[in-house]
């Protein structure tokens, strides 16, 4: 569904991106891992379609992101920012609706339809915003506008999702639950998901395949706990890590080895 290839990438003198490949199946959900300045999110700004590589390819269902109209892309391709500003009061209801203009054969000219409504609601109560929709966005916390925003992301119902730190600001509650909504989307819907996260656990639990980003390529790639108990992982992160796996579900985790000593016994 996704494939980038050779890809570079820099700002002013400064290099970020040095020849990082990827690909991501329909039906997978790809977290994309590594220390910060690695180029995590310029990388996923490249991949859909927001900025262009210096050098490179990048192709979605076939075509070139930044060759496709925007309306026409934003049918298959939903991409949520670290950050997010809106000028105006919206409601949360607005604000999920938002994801639905690129259905409308007019934009948001047109009145939204049941279809529409339905989705929004639907985008609300998976990511726990139902009771919010007819709060005004900028008056939630943090994490609470996280969530709508996901919601947002959910409603577009594209084909391919790209999130850059969607579970920032959340708490661990929240956070399982947006990895769990992301995994039944990906079997009822076969949408693929290329996550950025700087979690670890949650990547090592949900993540169908890890990608580790280092000084602009990909350094590693594969099983989870493989990429995470790698030396590539232990360089690019300057420590190496514990992986290993919860008693009571056998689900993996990762610590920094100075802490294993204070971790779940691994099995």
């Amino acid at each position: 569904m996704l494939a980038a290839q050779g890809i570079e990438f820099g700002y002013g003198a400064g290099r970020v991106l040095r020849g990082a490949s990827l690909v991501a199946e329909r039906g997978e959900l790809v977290c994309l891992v590594g220390p910060n300045g690695a180029g995590k999110s310029t990388l996923l700004k490249i991949l859909g379609g927001l900025l262009a590589p210096a050098a490179g390819t990048v192709r979605f269902r076939g075509g070139d992101p930044r060759a496709t109209p925007r309306a026409e892309l934003a049918k298959r391709l939903a991409y949520l920012p670290q950050d997010f500003q809106l000028a105006f009061p919206f409601s949360v209801r607005d604000v999920v609706l938002m994801g639905r203009y690129p259905h409308r054969r007019r934009g948001l000219l047109q009145l939204e339809g049941r279809d529409d409504l339905e989705a929004a609601e639907a985008a609300m109560r998976q990511c726990e915003v139902l009771e919010l929709a007819d709060r005004r966005f900028d008056t939630l916390s943090g994490g609470e506008r996280r969530r709508a925003l996901l919601a947002q992301a959910f409603c577009q119902r594209a084909e391919l999702l790209l999130l850059d730190e969607p579970t920032a600001a959340l708490d661990p509650a929240h956070a399982i639950a947006l990895f769990r909504a992301l995994l039944t989307a990906r079997a009822s819907a076969e949408q693929a998901a290329l996550v950025v996260t700087h979690d670890l656990n949650l990547a090592a639990r949900f993540s169908d395949r890890l990608l580790l980003l280092d000084e602009g390529h990909v350094a590693a790639e594969g099983e989870p706990a493989d990429v995470l108990a790698s030396e590539a992982t232990a360089r690019a992160f300057r420590t190496p890590l514990y992986v290993g796996e919860l008693p009571e579900d056998g689900a993996p985790f990762a610590v920094p080895a100075g802490d294993a000593a204070a971790a779940p016994t691994a099995s």
